[in-house]
């Protein structure tokens, strides 16, 4: 077995090389890194820890020059460097804490950072010379004054003024800006010696040197634990790094990284998502798509479009042809030629399944079983085209869609079940054999037992197949669609109420099983509130001018036998109905469901 061979070295580096590296530009950021954030508070306390030579956590670097792992890079903030200075290190974990330290330590201007509330200002940082040595709480000794480095009251009155040096030594405030700057600090060191008179400059000695040596050697000595990633690291092993490591607590993103990688060759990926996200956000199917839900399924067309090259090209070994794969490596390894030749297909293909899913009876993004189904989705309807338009090709599609949903395949190793639709649906689709998502596709009636929230895929489906079957409102007697859907806030309620069953002992599982629940509208469910079957279906009769034969046929738009109803037979009600949404996803997934002898009782004991 071959040896792994490390990834990285690790070791110190002194802070002041940090700092300095971070101002000429040979540290900088990859352009993927988030915007610096840190409030005024968390920047005292950082100055702090470094002063009191308290550990600050390691900084994780990465070294440029590896032409696989291009990334546009910016500078960090408030540092300015010649055009087209090139870096020799990336910062991929550490950027707010030395972004802090820079700003405040190292850099002339002021730092630009945030009050608790959110509210952007500029500070300036110095060190009460006589609370730090006083052994007092050292953050209590930082001082965060505004840009003019004077601190008003709401009446404006000055109430301390830090804005020339004469000032700052009168009332022994260092500023914390001049610890790495030799010239500057000897400079202020004259100016505090004699800022007392000749008689008193040993005595200001006394306290500079003691100042000096506890205070300011510990920051401009201090230290830093770096991890650096070698040059050779692969941009998947970045990323997955990056999410195993990043104190920031927020992932990066496959699209967050080829961003960095695009925008070498000038191409504003975000900017391009921007646009096509609010075509996204006119269709409540596709509100909030994921963008790398979007990068897979042109990983997955450019994939197959490279091994279908590869076939007609003659290669026979169907295991050495390029695979099929939206897997994060291989969406790492896309080209900008192969984004480029795919987006607008791609967001056509994602168009057309918000499309598909409402004719489904899917119309809003909560109720969509499985968001990841819709990758594979989007890029079959790209390679099929106007061809499905056709009756044929169509009905396998949704068969194809039922199994993996009701099926509940979706749930795991999604990127492995992709790959393998695409190609196999297509291939059914033209006389080949059933794609394996419609083969091993099996739904046990027992599991409609156990169907009772959102939480689940196949209690989405269940809800939508019932829509999609012609279920009439009870009251209205209209069919839904997607306008009633929106305008009736059409959702999923209970058929014997909750209130009911309470009083009548049914148990809480069997209460609120899909089995016991239909759509109905907002206004039809307040009427029916907590009463007995018989009688809100009375009530509904009455307040609609319907007949009892009329009421029975809405019923029967929802699988419902309505003697069972009419007799408040909760146990009757169940059995039927759970054999007839049987029936419903039998024919959706194209597939037997058997139902045991036992189910019966089984539901009785639920």
């Amino acid at each position: 077995m071959a040896e792994n061979v490390s990834t990285f070295d690790s070791g110190k580096e002194p802070l002041a090389d940090l700092l300095r590296h971070i101002d000429k530009g040979l540290t900088q950021l990859p352009d993927f890194q988030r915007g610096w954030v840190w409030d005024d508070h968390h920047i005292i306390s950082l100055i702090a820890s470094v002063a009191q030579a308290y550990p600050i956590g390691a900084i994780m670097s990465l070294e440029a020059g590896n032409e696989d792992v291009r990334f546009k890079t910016r500078p960090f903030t408030g540092v300015s460097m010649p055009p087209g200075t090139e870096p020799e290190q990336l910062i991929l974990d550490g950027q707010q804490r030395l972004t802090s330290l820079y700003q405040a330590l190292f850099s002339k201007a002021a730092v630009v950072t945030k009050d608790t509330k959110g509210n952007e200002f500029n500070r300036f940082y110095f060190m009460d010379i006589a609370k730090a040595l006083n052994g007092d709480d050292l953050e209590d000794a930082i001082i965060s004054v505004p840009e003019g480095k004077k601190t008003v009251s709401f009446r404006g009155e000055v109430l301390a003024d830090y804005s020339t040096i004469e000032l700052q030594c009168e009332q022994g405030v260092f500023p914390l800006n001049l610890i790495f700057d030799a010239t500057l600090k000897g400079q202020w060191q004259v100016a505090f010696l004699q800022s007392k008179g000749n008689e008193r400059m040993p005595e200001q000695l006394t306290i500079w040197t003691e100042f000096d040596t506890r205070i300011l050697t510990s920051l401009s000595q201090y230290h830093v634990p770096v991890i650096t990633l070698k040059k050779s690291t692969t941009k998947a092993a970045i990323c997955q790094v990056f999410e195993k490591v990043n104190t920031g607590g927020v992932s990066l993103t496959v699209f967050e990284l080829l961003t960095a990688t695009f925008a070498v060759d000038n191409f504003r990926l975000r900017e391009d998502w921007e646009k096509r996200e609010k075509v996204f956000e006119a269709m409540p199917i596709l509100k909030k798509l994921p963008s790398d839900n979007f990068l897979q399924a042109i990983s997955l067309l450019s994939t197959r479009e490279k091994r279908e090259a590869a076939r007609t090209a003659g290669a026979n070994d169907e295991e050495k042809l390029p695979p099929v794969s939206c897997k994060r490596k291989d969406i790492l390894k896309m080209k900008l030629t192969e984004y480029q030749a795919w987006a607008d297909k791609v967001e056509k293909g994602f168009l057309n399944v918000a499309r598909f899913m409402h004719s489904q009876h899917i119309f809003d993004q909560r109720d969509v079983p499985y968001n990841t189904q819709l990758v594979p989705l989007a890029a079959i309807l790209v390679q099929l085209g106007d061809r499905f338009s056709n009756d044929g090709v169509r009905s396998k599609v949704k068969r194809w869609f039922w199994c993996g949903l009701l099926g509940e395949q979706y749930g795991s190793a999604t990127e492995t079940r992709f790959a393998k639709d695409l190609p196999e649906v297509l291939a059914w689709i033209d006389g080949g054999p059933e794609p394996d998502t419609v083969r091993d596709a099996a739904f046990t009636p027992e599991r409609l037992l156990s169907l009772r929230s959102r939480g689940s895929a196949a209690y989405k489906g269940v809800y939508a197949l019932l829509m999609q079957k012609g279920a009439l409102d009870f009251g209205s007697g209209e069919p839904i669609n997607q306008v009633s859907y929106f305008d009736e806030y059409v959702d999923i309620h209970h058929i014997f109420p909750k209130k009911w069953c309470e009083d009548n002992g049914i148990a809480a599982g069997v209460r609120d099983s899909i089995v016991n629940k239909t759509p109905l509208s907002y206004k039809t469910n307040r009427k029916i509130g907590g009463a007995a079957p018989s009688e809100y279906l009375k009530k509904l009769r009455k307040e609609t001018k319907t007949d009892e034969a009329r009421q029975e046929e809405i019923l029967e738009t929802h699988v419902i036998k309505s003697a069972a109803l009419f007799e408040d037979d909760f146990h009757a009600h169940f059995d039927d109905r759970a054999k007839e949404i049987l029936k419903v996803i039998a024919a959706a997934m194209g597939k037997r469901v058997e139902v045991s002898e036992d189910f019966s009782l089984l539901v009785v004991n639920a």
